[in-house]
C-alpha cells in the first residue's frame, strides 16, 4: 500500500507589478533542497534557476515566465516566510575588521522598495512614445550569465526592457521584430532617450532592507539585503 499524499494548503498573494492575485502553496521539503543545494553553489545562474524553478512549482495556475524579476523575488520572499520561517540567521565579514559578523533577518521586515520618477513612458518626440517592460526571468538570467566586464552588457540591460513603439496611429511591438532590426532603431535614438531607458532599469522596484549593526571597533556600519541575496547569503 502506497503512503498517502499530504493535501498542502492553498494561500493568496498580490503581485506587486500588477496587483494581480494569484494562488500558491508552500514548498515542500522537495524545494527547499533546491533551495539548499543553490546555496551552497554560491553560483549566481544556479540562484535564479533554483528560484524559478520554486517559484514554479508553488505558483498555481500562473507561468513563472510572466513574472518580472521583482515579483519573481516577493513571490519566493512570501513562499519562505510561509513554508520554513520567516527568520534567516547568517554571517557576515565587517569590511573594515575582517570579523565575522553574525545577523538575523525577518523576511517579514522586507518590503519592495519604489523609487521616484520611475516611469515606463518615455517621448521619443512629437509623434512617438516609447513604452518599457520589466525583464523576466529568463531575460534576467541572460544579463546574469554576460560577463560583467562585456561593454555591451548595458545595452542588453536595456533592450531586454523594450516593448513598444506607438503613436496616435500605430503600435510597434519590438517582440515582432529582429534583433538587427532592434539594433537600427537603437542606433537612431540620442542620448537622453538612452539614459531615460537606463534609468528606468536602474529605478525598477527591488526588494531591499538595511541591517545595521555596530562592528568591535565601535563603527557603526549597515549590510544591505537586496533581492534574492535574502536567500542566497
Amino acid at each position: 500500500m502506497a503512503l498517502p499524499k499530504i493535501d498542502l494548503p492553498i494561500f493568496e498573494l498580490e503581485l506587486p507589478s500588477s496587483g494581480e492575485k494569484v494562488k500558491y502553496r508552500p514548498f515542500t521539503v522537495k524545494e527547499e533542497k533546491i533551495l539548499l543545494v543553490a546555496q551552497e553553489s554560491k553560483d549566481a545562474t544556479q540562484e535564479v534557476l533554483a528560484s524559478k524553478q520554486i517559484v514554479n512549482n508553488c505558483l498555481i495556475d500562473k507561468d513563472v515566465a510572466d513574472l518580472p524579476m521583482f515579483d519573481l523575488e516577493y513571490v519566493l520572499l512570501i513562499l519562505r516566510s510561509k513554508s520554513v520561517d520567516n527568520n534567516i540567521g547568517f554571517n557576515i565579514k565587517d569590511p573594515d575588521t575582517e570579523e565575522d559578523i553574525k545577523l538575523s533577518l525577518d523576511l517579514d521586515t522586507i518590503t519592495l522598495t519604489h523609487y521616484p520618477g520611475h516611469s515606463n513612458e518615455i517621448k521619443v518626440n512629437d509623434d512617438y512614445t516609447l513604452y518599457l517592460k520589466y525583464p523576466t526571468i529568463d531575460q534576467f538570467l541572460q544579463i546574469v550569465q554576460t560577463d560583467s566586464n562585456d561593454p555591451l552588457l548595458n545595452y542588453l540591460m536595456m533592450v531586454t526592457c523594450l516593448d513598444k513603439l506607438a503613436s496616435e496611429d500605430e503600435v510597434h511591438k519590438f517582440s515582432d521584430y529582429s534583433n538587427n532590426d532592434i539594433d537600427a532603431f537603437m542606433d537612431g535614438l540620442d542620448g537622453t532617450i538612452i539614459k531615460q531607458i537606463q534609468k528606468f532599469f536602474e529605478t525598477m522596484p527591488k526588494l531591499r532592507h538595511e541591517m545595521p549593526y555596530t562592528n568591535s571597533e565601535g563603527k557603526e556600519q549597515v549590510f544591505v539585503v537586496e533581492g534574492m541575496r535574502s536567500f542566497f547569503t
